[in-house]
């Protein structure tokens, strides 16, 4: 029985030494692991620093001449809408002006025309009925 205990003794001392070197290595693969966590984060800001905020930057100062520009052809389309408008305005109101300007000094002309178109018929429609029709 001897025997077995000491190889057991050995085995369990053989698999307490493992269990340490595997502790001792997830350690430093734990500091290995943060050490490379604070570069890449440190590799990021600077790389942040250098590029991604100039590119922020005039991307704002993009976006900012965009909505400059945006706003004044906003009030240059109402402007020239409000010119629009007034012109047609002014145009229907011309052209009411002319339509009653037409009527009124046509009207007598048109009154004339047709008074002489009924005396015309009456005349032929007289001469046709003292001629015997």
């Amino acid at each position: 029985m001897a025997g077995n205990l000491s190889t057991t003794n050995l085995l369990l001392g053989i698999m307490a030494a493992v269990s340490v070197l595997q502790g001792l290595l997830l350690i430093g693969v734990g500091v290995a692991c943060f050490m490379v966590y604070r570069k890449v984060i440190t590799l990021v800001s600077a790389l942040e620093e250098r590029q991604v905020a100039p590119a922020m930057k005039r991307v704002n100062a993009i976006l900012d001449d965009v909505k400059g520009v945006t706003a004044k052809v906003r009030e240059e389309t109402e402007r020239v809408d409000q010119a629009i408008r007034s012109t047609i305005d002014r145009v229907d109101d011309t052209a009411d002006r002319v339509r009653s300007n037409v009527r009124a000094k046509t009207s007598w002309v048109v009154g004339a025309a047709r008074g002489l178109r009924t005396v015309i018929e009456e005349l032929l429609r007289s001469r046709t009925v003292a001629s015997g029709g």
